[in-house]
C-alpha cells in the first residue's frame, strides 16, 4: 500500500496544501512548527477518522486541528493498494462518514463496514490494521524516543511488550494482573466480600426469603378480590333498592298528600254533618223552647187567689151586714153588699176571658216565629245535605282517580326496577308507615357495605403495594439472575481471555517471538553495522542484547540511540506481519538521536531491506537528504 497524494483544504494551520509522494523513499522537509506533525496526524485522521474525545489528552484531536475562524475542515487522500487498485478518501472532519471513490471516480462508501463509534471502517477492511496498530508500528514518532533513564526503562518495557504481545503498550504480565484485578473487582469470587457477585448472591437470598413471605399476599389478594366483587354486587343491589325506595317514597308522599287533601274534604263533610247535627239540636231545642213558651202563655186560673178574694169579700159582706144592721140599717148598703159577690164573679170571668185572648195571641205569634226558625233550619240542613252528597261524589271520583294513578306509578317503578331487584318482595314489606324506616335501614346497609368495600380497597391497596413490591422484587430477582449469569459469563470470558492470553503468550514465545527476535537481530545487525547481532526476550529482564563480547545485557543499559535503534528495528520487524498489504513506513523525526554513522546505516537499511515498502520521513534537518545524496540513493523531496 502506497500513499500517492495528500491534499489538505483546511486542517490545523495548513490551508490549500497538496503533496505528491513516490513509491519508494520520500523526505518531507520543514523547519520546526512548519506543520510536519500536523500532516502526519492528517494522514492518520483521514484514514481512521478524527476523535472528539480527549482520551486523556488536554484537548481532543478534533478541537486541536480545527481551523480557526473557518468553517471548512476537510481534505483528500489518494492511495494505491498492492493489487493496483486506487482509492481517494474525501473527508469533511465535521462529519463522521467520509466519501470513498475508486479509480473510476465511483463512490463506494457503502461497500465497507460501519462501526457505531468510529464510522466507516474502510481502511481496516482493506489492510486489517486498526488505528492502534497503525500508530504503534507503521508510524514512529519523535515522542516515542525517551531521554532520561526512567524514560529509557519505559521504552525498553514497551519493546518487551511489543515483542511479547504484539502491542508495545500491552504487557502480558500486566494484562494477566489486570484481568485478575478486573475479575475480583468487577465480578468477585466465593471467598471475596462486597464484590458484585457476592452482593448479587446476598440480595438473591434476601429476595428469595422475602418472596416466600409475600407469597401469602397473593392468596389474600384473591380472597379480597372475591369479597370486593361480593360487596360491589351488594352495593349495586342496595343502591338500586335505595333508588326504588326513593321513588316509592315519592309515590307514597304523593298518596299521603292526596289523602290529606281527601281528609280535608272529608273533614269539610264532617263539619257539614256536625253542622247538621248542630242545626237539628238547635231545631229540637227550638221546639222545646216553643213548647216551654206556650206553657208560659197558657196560665191556669188561680182559683185559690180568687177564693181568697171571695172569702175576703164574704167577710167584708158579713162585716158590712152587721155594721149596716146594727149601725146603719140601710137597705141600699145591704143590696150593694149582696151584689158584691156576683159582681166579683162577673169581673173574674171577664178578666179571665180577656187574659185568655191575649194568651192565644202570644201563642200564635210565638208559633209563627217558631215555624220561621224551623223552616230556616230545615233549609240550612237541606243545603248541607246537598253539599255533603256532592262532596261524597267528588271524593269517590277523586279516590278512584288517585287509586288508578297510584297503581300506575307503582307499575312504572316495577317496570323500571324489574330484573335488577325483587321489586315485588320490596313492595310486600313496605307501606306508608314503615317506608322511612326501611329506607333508613337500607341506606345504613348501603353505607356499611360501602365502608366495608372501601376498607377492602384500602387493604387491597396495601396488598397491591406489597404485591407491587413482589412484582418489582421478581423483576429485580430475574434481573439479578441475568446479572449473575452475565457476571458468570463475564467471569468465564475473563478466564477464557486469561487462557487465551496464556496460550497466545506461549505461542508468541515459542513461535512468533523467535521470529521477531530473529528479524530484530538481523535488522539491528545491519543498522548497528554488526555491533549487536543477537536480540532476545527474557521474562525476567525483558529485552536483552548480545554485545560484541558475547555477553547478554539488558537493553536498558544501552545508550538512548541504541535503544532507539532497537525500538525502530522491532517496529520494522513487525511491519510485514501486520497485513497482507505492504504497509508504508512513516518516520517523524525518528533519527533525532542518531549520529551520522547510525543514520547512514538506517538509511541504507531502509533502501535495501525495506525497498518493497513506501518510506516517508518527516524531518527538520537536511542530514537525511545529504546522506542519501552521498550514498546515491534516489528519493522524493517535499519542502513545506
Amino acid at each position: 500500500m502506497k500513499i500517492k497524494n495528500i491534499k489538505i483544504n483546511n486542517y490545523g494551520n495548513i490551508e490549500n496544501k497538496e503533496i505528491n509522494l513516490e513509491n519508494k523513499l520520500n523526505i518531507i522537509y520543514g523547519k520546526n512548527e512548519s506543520g510536519k506533525s500536523t500532516i502526519l496526524n492528517y494522514i492518520k485522521n483521514t484514514l481512521y477518522g478524527i476523535s472528539k474525545n480527549k482520551n486523556g489528552k488536554t484537548i481532543s484531536d478534533y478541537e486541536k486541528y480545527k481551523p480557526w475562524g473557518k468553517t471548512d475542515y476537510s481534505g483528500k487522500l489518494k492511495y494505491e493498494l498492492d493489487d493496483g487498485s486506487e482509492y481517494e478518501i474525501v473527508r469533511d472532519f465535521n462529519k463522521k462518514k467520509p466519501k470513498i471513490y475508486n479509480e473510476n471516480m465511483e463512490e463506494v462508501s457503502e461497500q465497507f463496514n460501519i462501526a457505531k463509534k468510529d464510522g466507516t471502517q474502510f481502511f481496516y477492511d482493506q489492510t486489517n490494521v486498526d488505528e492502534t496498530m497503525f500508530t504503534s508500528t507503521v508510524v514512529s514518532m519523535q515522542e516515542e524516543v525517551k531521554l532520561n533513564k526512567q524514560e529509557q526503562s519505559i521504552l525498553v518495557q514497551k519493546l518487551a511488550n511489543l515483542a511479547g504481545t504484539g502491542d508495545d503498550s500491552v504487557s502480558f504480565k500486566k494484562v494477566i494482573d489486570k484481568l485478575n484485578k478486573m475479575q475480583i473487582e468487577e465480578i468477585g469470587s466465593e471467598r471475596s466480600q462486597n464484590r458484585p457477585i457476592n452482593i448479587i448472591e446476598d440480595r438473591l437470598k434476601n429476595i428469595e426469603n422475602t418472596l416466600k413471605e409475600l407469597a401469602s399476599y397473593k392468596e389474600d389478594k384473591e380472597i379480597n378480590e372475591a369479597k370486593k366483587n361480593l360487596y360491589a354486587s351488594q352495593i349495586s343491589k342496595l343502591e338500586t333498592e335505595v333508588d326504588a325506595l326513593k321513588e316509592l317514597k315519592i309515590i307514597f308522599l304523593h298518596k299521603q298528600n292526596n289523602e290529606e287533601k281527601m281528609n280535608i274534604k272529608s273533614n269539610f263533610k264532617k263539619e257539614k254533618e256536625e253542622k247538621i247535627k248542630e242545626l237539628n239540636i238547635e231545631k229540637n231545642s227550638l221546639m222545646e223552647k216553643n213548647k216551654s213558651k206556650a206553657n208560659e202563655y197558657i196560665k191556669k186560673i188561680n182559683i185559690k187567689k180568687y177564693i181568697l178574694i171571695l172569702v175576703g169579700i164574704l167577710i167584708l159582706n158579713i162585716l158590712i151586714y152587721f155594721v149596716n144592721k146594727n149601725l146603719l140599717n140601710n137597705k141600699i148598703i145591704n143590696i150593694i153588699n149582696l151584689c158584691l159577690i156576683p159582681i166579683y164573679i162577673i169581673l173574674v170571668i171577664i178578666i179571665e176571658i180577656i187574659n185568655n185572648k191575649k194568651q192565644n195571641n202570644k201563642i200564635k205569634k210565638a208559633e209563627e216565629e217558631y215555624r220561621n226558625e224551623i223552616n230556616l233550619l230545615d233549609r240550612q240542613i237541606e243545603i248541607l245535605n246537598e253539599e255533603i252528597h256532592k262532596q261524597d261524589n267528588e271524593i269517590e271520583s277523586e279516590q278512584i282517580s288517585l287509586d288508578n294513578e297510584l297503581e300506575q306509578e307503582i307499575n312504572n317503578v316495577k317496570l323500571k326496577f324489574s330484573g335488577k331487584i325483587n321489586i315485588e318482595e320490596l313492595l310486600d314489606k313496605i307501606d306508608e308507615k314503615n317506608i322511612d324506616f326501611i329506607s333508613l335501614e337500607t341506606q345504613e346497609k348501603l353505607n356499611k357495605s360501602k365502608v366495608d368495600l372501601q376498607t377492602l380497597k384500602y387493604e387491597e391497596n396495601s396488598i397491591a403495594e406489597k404485591l407491587e413490591n413482589l412484582s418489582s422484587l421478581k423483576e429485580e430477582y430475574d434481573k439479578l439472575i441475568e446479572e449473575r449469569e452475565e457476571l458468570l459469563k463475564r467471569n468465564e470470558e475473563i478466564n477464557l481471555a486469561k487462557q487465551f492470553m496464556n496460550n497466545a503468550y506461549i505461542n508468541m514465545k515459542n513461535n512468533i517471538t523467535p521470529k521477531f527476535t530473529e528479524n530484530m537481530s538481523k535488522n539491528i545487525a545491519k543498522i548497528s553495522n554488526n555491533k549487536y547481532t543477537k536480540v532476545g526476550i527474557n521474562e525476567e529482564k525483558g529485552l536483552i542484547v548480545e554485545n560484541e563480547y558475547g555477553e547478554y545485557i539488558p537493553a536498558e543499559r544501552l545508550s538512548t540511540g541504541t535503544i532507539d535503534q532497537l525500538y525502530l528495528s522491532l517496529r520494522l520487524s513487525m511491519v510485514d506481519e501486520l497485513s497482507n498489504e505492504k504497509m508504508p513506513i512513516i518516520l517523524d523525526e525518528a533519527f533525532a538521536y542518531y549520529d551520522d554513522y547510525r543514520m547512514e546505516n538506517i538509511l541504507k537499511f531502509l533502501n535495501e531491506i525495506m525497498n518493497n515498502h513506501q518510506v516517508i520521513i518527516f524531518t527538520c534537518t537536511k542530514r537525511e537528504a545529504s546522506i542519501l545524496n552521498k550514498l546515491g540513493i534516489q528519493y522524493n523531496l517535499v519542502n513545506i
